[in-house]
Order: structure tokens, then C-alpha cells, then sequence
């Protein structure tokens, strides 16, 4: 045994004890539920694969399975977009950005389900905030949460508001590493704004930029806290994660079911963070 293995052990051994005892205990465990009908009003009985088989002839889940991918996809874009841009003003020097600052994180510091109330309370056909601007300018009320396309809109406005500033928080780390001398080198070239960040900017915090997708996406994929308290998986389920749909089955007492559908979550989560960390190239930086 080579000596930096030796000195490696004490550091590495309680890591990998966390990560099973938290991480892949809890997985299995679930994985084994899911071969299980374990329903609270009838015995248990060990059923194999067949729970999964169930799930891919069960149109809900691919509905659900439909929303929970293309709500990251279309939430998470624009959280980049927008944390970049705010990510970049930030980092300009200006009076009482340390001020500005901290007001930009107050969504993200506001608990998620406190969030999601205020934004349901804001859609309310009635008395909500976004009725009564559009009647004040004579567009007249919507029912936000009453159609497909409008409730998705509007789980996606609320999701962005609140986790852009972590995004943008992220980022502006990664743009305080970038050397101003580069930047006052490019200028000196006669480089524009735009040429400076896409030549400059942008490849140098790329793994900064990576991390943040990869949590905000992992995050995003799985929503709960937000679709319970706004649409709560309405209209006519169209808007159920699939977070949401193995929570259904918990409450009706169908464990094995459920199981089954965290787990899937579980994959895809999975593999959409093997695929970021293929993208970002992360590897041990040369000696």
C-alpha cells in the first residue's frame, strides 16, 4: 500500500460510510419495496418486476414522467438566462451592491412552500394580485390555474422567481475568479461587450455554469413543495410530477407501488447527473 493511500484512508473511509448509510442504504431499500405489493389493507406479497410493468402500461406516469422533463427543461433555461444576467450586474461596482445583493437572494430565502402560498394566493381567480392588475388595465381576469398551458406557465414563473437569485448567486462566484486583466487585455484588442463574454466569460467559468444546472436540474426534476401548494398536480393532473404521483400512492397506502415510481425518478436524476458531469469534463486538474 502506497504511502498517499495510507494517508488517504482516514479521509476517504468515513465519506464512503455517509454515502452508504445515507445514500445507497435508503436506494436499495426503496428498490426492495418496489418488488413488494405492499398495500396497507391486504398481505404482502413479493411480485418481482411487476409493479414496473404496471407503471410503463400506466398513461398517468407518462404524463407525469412528460411534466417532470420538461418542466427543468423549460425552468431551468431560463434561471440560467436570467441568474447570468443578474450574475453580471452584480459583479459591476456600483453604490450599495452589497446591499442590492442580499435583496436579490430575499426569494430564495423565503421557504419554499411560504413562496408557492404567495404565488397561489397571486393566481386566485377572485381576489388574486394577477387578476386584479390585468382588470386594472382592462384585459380582464384569467384563470391561471384552470387550463394546461396557463398552470404550467405559472408553476414555471413561480419556480424561476425564486431560484434565479441561486443561480445567479453561483454564478457571480465563478465571475469574481475570472483575472480583470483579461478583460482589460481583450478591451485594449478592441473587443466588444458581447465578444468579452463569449471569448472570455463564458469558457472560463463553464464549470461553475455546469454545477449550477446540475443542481438546479436535479432540483427542479424533483418538485414537490411547489405543484402540491399551487396546482396541487391540476388541472385533470397535467401538471403532476412524478414526485407528486409516487406521493399519491404513499397516502393511498400502495408502499410498493410508490417505491416504484421514486425509484424511476431516482434513474432519471441519475443519469441526467452523469450526463452533466460528462459535459462539464470534471477531472483532477495537472500537477
Amino acid at each position: 500500500m502506497s504511502r498517499e493511500l495510507r494517508e488517504a484512508i482516514p479521509f476517504v473511509v468515513p465519506l464512503v460510510l455517509f454515502i452508504c448509510l445515507f445514500i445507497l442504504l435508503p436506494v436499495v431499500g426503496t428498490f426492495w419495496s418496489s418488488l413488494w405489493r405492499d398495500v396497507s389493507f391486504i398481505t404482502r406479497e413479493f411480485i418481482g418486476f411487476e409493479n414496473y410493468l404496471r407503471l410503463f402500461k400506466d398513461l398517468q406516469f407518462w404524463r407525469a414522467t412528460f411534466f417532470t422533463l420538461l418542466f427543468p427543461f423549460v425552468s431551468v433555461s431560463l434561471e440560467m438566462i436570467f441568474g447570468i444576467i443578474i450574475a453580471l450586474v452584480l459583479n459591476e461596482q456600483f453604490r450599495l451592491r452589497g446591499i442590492v445583493r442580499g435583496i436579490a437572494l430575499l426569494p430564495w430565502a423565503i421557504p419554499s412552500v411560504i413562496g408557492a402560498r404567495i404565488w397561489q394566493l397571486m393566481y386566485r381567480y377572485d381576489y388574486g394580485l394577477a387578476n386584479y392588475i390585468l382588470k386594472t388595465i382592462g384585459i380582464g381576469p384569467v384563470n391561471w390555474l384552470g387550463s394546461p398551458i396557463s398552470a404550467f406557465l405559472s408553476l414555471v414563473v413561480a419556480d424561476v422567481w425564486r431560484t434565479t437569485p441561486f443561480v445567479a448567486i453561483i454564478l457571480l462566484a465563478g465571475l469574481q475568479t475570472v483575472p480583470e486583466d483579461l478583460y482589460k487585455q481583450a478591451r485594449v484588442d478592441g473587443t466588444n461587450a458581447l465578444q468579452r463574454f463569449f471569448k472570455i466569460t463564458l469558457p472560463l467559468i463553464k464549470p461553475i455554469v455546469i454545477v449550477a444546472l446540475l443542481f438546479r436540474t436535479i432540483d427542479a426534476i424533483r418538485v414537490f413543495d411547489l405543484i402540491y401548494v399551487i396546482t396541487g398536480g391540476g388541472p385533470g393532473g397535467i401538471t403532476t410530477s412524478l414526485s407528486l404521483y409516487g406521493y399519491k400512492f404513499f397516502l393511498l397506502g400502495d408502499f410498493g407501488y410508490g417505491s416504484s415510481v421514486s425509484i424511476i425518478l431516482f434513474l432519471v436524476a441519475f443519469l441526467l447527473a452523469i450526463g452533466y458531469v460528462k459535459i462539464g469534463r470534471f477531472r483532477e486538474a495537472p500537477l
